[in-house]
């Protein structure tokens, strides 16, 4: 088994530059599939959060997030997509009125 640790590095950072984070802008299915990869690696919650931290800065899922995904993962789910939920779909729009007045026209 290799490290987890080495896959995850950020590549070319010099030490004193305030660099944002290499994998800031990724989509939150990305971020679970990482969970789960590094969740059936072996890896601890708590590293699973902390290198997810160091890779995706502060926008990272919380750690309760994490273990709800691993408990999820060890349930059996492998999809790392939300579920479609049952019910009718929400079909009212919302404005801002400027005034009281626009709202009794």
């Amino acid at each position: 088994m290799y490290s987890t640790a080495l896959c995850l590095q950020s590549s070319g950072s010099n030490e004193g530059e305030n660099m944002d984070p290499p994998l800031q802008d990724c989509t939150i299915e990305e971020r679970r599939g990482v969970v789960r990869f590094l969740w059936a690696e072996g890896a601890k919650l708590v590293g699973i959060h902390r290198l997810m931290l160091a890779q995706y800065g502060q926008s990272i899922m919380s750690q309760r997030k994490v273990y709800e995904w691993v408990e999820r993962f060890k349930s059996g789910i492998k999809r790392v997509t939300d579920e479609g939920r049952s019910g009718r779909p929400s079909t009212s729009r919302s404005r801002k009125a400027s005034s009281p007045q626009e709202y009794r026209n």
